[in-house]
């Protein structure tokens, strides 16, 4: 069987569209469904069904699907291991990290380039779900991605732990609050992270518990411009601390939230068990050195910021 039709069709069935898998492969979407047949034609039945927008495996489909990870996981281990008998400090690492996160781990792309300059660092740009979703299937080996972690399949390095504090336009109510309670913002529309956030989650999870069902009015998965959405009255948006310690405080009102009180706790994450390549040893004995990993954070010239200090 095919690996590379293997991988399309997981690819097709994770990003849920053909031309989203073409683009993350790619191929042409047209290359996309030639491998797709092909792998249909080889097994004698359909893999793939639509129902409505969804694309859905069929019972044939959900085995090759299982398998299929299992066997591509395996692939890109042997891949590794040939990789470190042949290149050593040589070769490429892909980091999976959500857009938040690029502002902590900037000292520590920049250092592990200057200490293993023939490994060339690609990083994976999406929210911890859509890292995870990678890590799961094997084409990652590391990512970032929201604590806690299934122990039982992950093994993880914590990176930071900062507070999500309320960010509203600086001529609203609720500037000058010392602190505020969730359930105080049910009327309030809210600006959400990007698709594949976990963080949404949490958020959302939260106000529900608290009693409403939060009203979305953007998305973005820039802080900054998620803070300029909250500055232009869109709505209000729940940032960790570490960035709004960096926000205009003649726009915008930054209060912490209580009750309940929710994190960011950040750590790059890789399967149990799994065999990781020098790059990825590499990057993970360097994190080790570089993150304090207790609540804080690396930040620019190696300056540390820590939670309570301005």
């Amino acid at each position: 069987m095919d690996l590379r039709a293997l991988r399309y069709f997981v690819e097709v069935v994770q990003r849920q569209s053909y031309t989203a898998a073409a683009r993350a492969l790619f191929v042409t979407q047209p290359t996309v469904s030639k491998m797709i047949r092909q792998l249909e034609d080889e097994l004698g039945t359909p893999v793939l069904r639509k129902f409505g927008r969804r694309i859905e495996p069929t019972d044939t489909g959900r085995i090759v699907l299982e398998r299929g990870r299992q066997l591509l996981a395996l692939h890109a281990q042997l891949q590794a291991e040939l990789s470190d008998v042949r290149q050593a400090a040589r070769g490429e690492l892909v980091v999976g990290t959500p857009p938040l996160a690029h502002h902590l781990l900037a000292p520590l792309l920049a250092r592990f380039h200057q200490d293993y300059p023939g490994i060339e660092l690609r990083l994976f740009e999406r929210g911890s779900r859509s890292v995870e979703d990678e890590l799961k299937s094997g084409t990652l080996e590391i990512g970032a991605m929201l604590l806690p972690a299934d122990e039982n399949e992950y093994e993880t390095l914590p990176i930071c732990n900062f507070p999500l504090r309320l960010i509203a336009p600086a001529s609203s109510g609720w500037a000058g609050r010392e602190r505020v309670r969730l359930d105080e913002l049910a009327a309030e529309s809210f600006i959400f992270y990007g698709e594949g956030f976990v963080l949404n989650e949490v958020v959302h999870a939260a106000c529900v518990q608290a009693g409403f069902t939060p009203k979305i009015a953007g998305r973005s998965s820039q802080w900054d411009f998620m803070a300029s959405m909250v500055a232009a009255g869109v709505g209000l948006a729940l940032l960790p601390e570490l960035f709004s310690r960096q926000l205009d405080r003649s726009r915008l009102a930054v209060v912490p939230l209580d009750d309940p009180q929710l994190w960011w706790h950040m750590a790059f994450a890789w399967r149990r068990g799994r065999y990781l390549s020098f790059a990825a040893r590499a990057w993970l004995d360097l994190a080790r050195r570089t993150l304090p990993g207790d609540g804080r954070a690396a930040g620019d010239n190696g300056v540390l910021w820590e939670e309570g200090n301005r």
